[in-house]
């Protein structure tokens, strides 16, 4: 049996090593926990910021991708290379189309044009670059710290680092098996310093386990060749978009249309329903369908996949998810993982909760090791006097939360502004 000399010394390892954690990096921890909580809404967020991109009243059928496209083109008629088309998620949803490489974001580590048209009229109804909205650029705070390159391998960094807090803060918190129950009791009348003590290991506790979830798909998204690697199952990256299949056929007069090519790409799969086509690169190249059958759990980028030829029209090269092998189906559940899509509404609301605790566990962590260092002083805490407040807040709490959500949305479309601008500002300066 271990002394409890060796047991004190190494849960004080432990103990500093949570704490430096905390101070060094915690703000940053929560800082990510609170991006990727509003990223989780994203699509939400857009177009309650964005209203234009909601179809007031949708009515009748889509009009044929074909056209939607040429209106596409018709907009940015310079623009020759590959196009993808993402179908919207509801009736009330616009088309978006995306141009990867735009020569006004060259320099940019990820910043495709993103075009919205009306999928009932082929209207387009805006254009905008990747990170100059609201959305775009807490994403891409949230993946690389708005830093490109660098930012993206200290995101992948600062994701071990939170598998390491969590998990010497489980170790330090353990009570036993039969003190659980106690160890999670609030108590509210032992003082402001108590109290956030026992926010502190609730929080950690009940959230622990999607955030080392959440920390590890996060890592692989950074690093996805590791897992790759270790299960022999290179090309399911999120990014990927599958092999390079260019086609054989002699070119003709005759090519095959986008609406011919996902008729031909739902050959194999006839139930599954349309999310992405993209454009063939070039004489040689092949349309590319996205599709999404029941029980995928990639909502945005399912894994039925199929290439077709655009002068012959043959089915050039399909994947299969019924097909993977354990680790591409794995790899497969990397990014809806991430983002709550494989776990549904209520699991999305969950994941959105736990991206706030990294912000609780720090502000209580902070407050404990200040009160230790006896630069704040514990304050006692009167319950008694907040009984009648839930009464008070039935009242006017519909008036407050209108007037609040008005406040958070200018501040917070100001504040996005200004950071858009600082960073462009910062980019022209240091364009390398």
């Amino acid at each position: 049996m271990q002394s409890n000399g060796s047991l004190s010394i190494r849960r004080e390892t432990w103990l500093k090593a949570h704490r430096y954690l905390a101070l060094s990096v915690g703000f940053l921890f929560a800082l990510m926990g609170l991006t990727g909580s509003l990223n989780i809404y994203r699509e939400e967020v857009d177009a309650l910021l964005n209203p234009e991109l909601v179809i007031d009243e949708p009515q009748g059928e889509y009009l044929p991708l074909d056209r939607i496209m040429a209106a596409v083109r018709a907009a940015h008629p310079d623009r020759h290379d590959s196009w993808t088309l993402e179908m919207p998620r509801s009736r009330a949803g616009v088309i978006t189309a995306w141009y990867d490489k735009p020569r006004e974001t060259i320099r940019e580590v990820y910043a495709p044009l993103m075009v919205f048209v009306n999928p009932y009229t082929a209207d387009v109804i805006g254009s905008r670059f990747w990170g100059d909205t609201a959305t775009t650029w807490l994403f891409d705070l949230h993946t690389q710290l708005q830093l490109d390159r660098f930012g993206r391998n200290a995101v992948g960094i600062l994701g071990l680092l939170l598998i390491v807090s969590v998990s010497t803060g489980l170790y330090l918190w353990w009570p036993g098996l039969g003190r659980i129950r106690q160890s999670l009791a609030l108590r509210h009348n032992a003082g402001l310093i108590r109290l956030s003590l026992d926010l502190h290991r609730a929080f950690g506790f009940f959230t622990a386990a999607v955030l080392l979830l959440l920390a590890f798909t996060g890592v692989h998204l950074v690093y996805p060749s590791v897992l790759e690697t270790l299960t022999d199952s290179s090309g399911m990256g999120h990014d990927d978009e599958g092999p390079d299949i260019r086609s054989t056929a002699v070119p003709n007069d005759r090519p095959v249309s986008l609406a011919e090519a996902v008729l031909i790409a739902r050959g194999p799969f006839p139930h599954a329903e349309l999310r992405r086509v993209t454009t063939p690169d070039g004489e040689t190249g092949t349309y590319r369908i996205n599709l999404r059958r029941h029980g995928e759990a990639n909502i945005k980028h399912p894994a039925t996949m199929v290439w077709v030829d655009r002068w012959s029209g043959q089915i050039r090269e399909v994947r299969n998810p019924n097909l993977f092998t354990d680790g591409q189906i794995l790899l497969s559940w990397m990014w809806p993982l991430h983002t709550g899509e494989a776990v549904g509404a209520t699991g999305r609301l969950f994941w959105f909760l736990t991206g706030l605790a990294p912000f609780v566990l720090y502000v209580t962590g902070l407050l404990q090791w200040l009160y230790k260092r006896g630069w704040i002083p514990d304050r006692e805490l009167n319950v008694t006097a907040l009984r009648p407040l839930p009464q008070v807040l039935a009242r006017k709490f519909y008036r407050l939360a209108v007037d609040f959500s008005r406040l958070i949305r200018v501040i917070g479309l100001g504040a996005m502004e200004w950071g858009i601008r600082v960073a462009k500002w910062g980019k022209q300066r240091n364009p390398d």
